[in-house]
């Protein structure tokens, strides 16, 4: 078997174990909340530790696989994300929820972005669209096993079976990936590691990702936001000028001058804001406004998982023979079309036309991801392909974060936040009346902003040029058989 095809099936686990945990408490999380006996805010941080975790070690993993190979690294965040899934399904409190949640984030961060270096590693350029798009797709089946698992587990047994279904398939991907995986890609062992680098980067994402989240669930006083956003910028001058005049940076900022890169990036945080809340709040309007059960709610969430599998996969692959702008840029269009659909949705709206809604929805979605990946990842040095990916990886995060973040301040704007934090733990198990109203109000202000945000995505997108190939990709010869 060609070395392409086991890399393709080892990530493929991986993915496939992120894209159930990525879904798993969508539809779980106030069932979840209510039996930890969470406040909102505790409710929150149990997705939002995730991400912070998964987000902040992004670049220390693509400077560090980029030195000691993405093999290594790739085998340990298998083992991190594991052992948190474990340790999470021991625990007793959110506290401690929140931070096995925080390992588990690391290990996950890990996993997304290793997966993708290790694949362009050792697949020819003809070929890279279809692999990330098949690759992609596992995340789709994962999320789809997530949002019926999560129903079903929560019926038969207590929230920490959403946990434990991740250990076997850790401890067998880890194994497999130990004794199938070799070091292919270009590695960089004599740099030395920039701790100067790695370190105000962190301050100014781990400032700006609580100053977001302070404010939208209102957690803290406004003064410490200001401050809070204040290290931010102070820290991120303090990253960019110092990256600037060292040889070995941890982020070369030299990427950001690849046209095809830089738009391809921007195009996906804005994409990424414009999406990242909307499978959380169609599960609520589901569960509150419908009064469907949470394994109910994820049945219907399926269609999205199931036409962006298989949208995804064909789009990577015509991707490859006709280039990503055609694909990249009708996606984001028929995006931004579904959110305006979906903030059209009323008490009197048939369950139909929301499930064609939602189907839209995974249509440009499934357009958009693989070729935008492929064009990111084909445009940069092969040597340079660890660091490309953790700042893709980052800015998805980010813009994932800033959507779940934007999406309850935006309705919070409408609606009472005490309602919408009852809605959140399980408080209110169903809304009625005026309330009902409220919540559907809000939900189409939230849906609005985010189409905006995702309409202004197709400008990077289209502004990124043709593609740009960096030859020899990889050694695809005699290694990779």
């Amino acid at each position: 078997m060609k070395y392409k095809w086991t890399v393709l099936t080892v990530t493929t686990i991986g993915v496939l174990m992120a894209g159930i945990d990525s879904r798993i408490l969508i539809v779980g999380l106030p069932q979840v909340a209510a039996a930890l006996h969470a406040d909102a805010e505790q409710a929150i941080w149990l997705t939002q530790a995730y991400t912070l975790g998964s987000t902040i070690v992004l670049l220390l993993v693509g400077r560090v696989s980029d030195t000691f190979g993405r093999v290594k690294i790739y085998i340990l965040g298998f083992a991190l994300f594991t052992l948190g899934s474990a340790l999470i399904s021991f625990s007793f409190g959110p506290t401690e929820v929140i931070a096995f949640r925080f390992l588990q984030g690391i290990g996950s961060g890990i996993l997304n972005t290793n997966s993708v270096v290790m694949i362009v590693d050792a697949t020819p350029i003809s070929e890279l669209g279809f692999s990330l798009g098949l690759n992609m797709s596992s995340f789709r089946f994962g999320a789809m096993a997530g949002l019926t698992l999560s129903g079903v587990l929560l019926a038969i047994f207590d929230w920490r079976a959403l946990f434990w279904v991740n250990v076997p398939i850790g401890i067998f991907g880890t194994v497999w990936a130990w004794k199938r995986l070799k070091e292919v890609g270009k590695v960089e062992k004599n740099e030395p590691f920039d701790v100067i680098g790695l370190t105000t980067f962190t301050v100014t994402l781990t400032s700006f990702l609580l100053a977001i989240t302070f404010q939208a669930y209102g957690m803290a006083e406004v003064n410490t936001v200001y401050l809070l956003m204040l290290i931010c910028v102070l820290s991120l001058a303090a990253f960019v000028g110092y990256e600037r005049r060292i040889e070995h940076p941890i982020l070369d900022l030299r990427l950001l001058g690849i046209r095809e890169f830089t738009g391809g990036v921007l195009a996906q945080l804005l994409n990424a804001v414009a999406w990242g809340a909307v499978l959380l709040l169609i599960s609520l309007y589901l569960q509150i406004v419908l009064g469907l059960s949470p394994f109910d709610a994820g049945i219907r969430l399926i269609p999205f998982e199931m036409i962006s599998l298989i949208v995804g996969l064909t789009s990577g692959r015509l991707s490859d023979k006709f280039g990503p702008l055609p694909f990249t840029t009708s996606g984001l269009l028929i995006t931004s079309l579904a959110l305006y659909l979906l903030s059209t949705i009323t008490i009197d709206t048939p369950f139909t036309s929301v499930l064609i809604f939602t189907l839209v929805f995974g249509l440009g979605i499934g357009l958009f991801g693989s070729p935008n990946m492929s064009s990111i990842m084909g445009a940069v040095p092969p040597e340079r392909r660890g660091i490309a990916s953790a700042f893709r990886s980052i800015m998805f995060s980010i813009g994932f974060t800033v959507s779940l973040n934007l999406a309850i301040l935006l309705m919070s704007m409408v609606m009472p936040y005490t309602l919408l934090s009852q809605i959140i733990t399980e408080q209110v198990s169903e809304l009625t009346g005026a309330n009902k109203q409220l919540f559907l109000d809000a939900m189409k202000t939230t849906y609005l902003w985010l189409a905006a945000f995702n309409t202004l995505a197709i400008i990077p997108s289209v502004l990124r040029g043709k593609r740009t190939v960096h030859a020899p990709l990889s050694p695809i010869d005699a290694a990779l058989e």
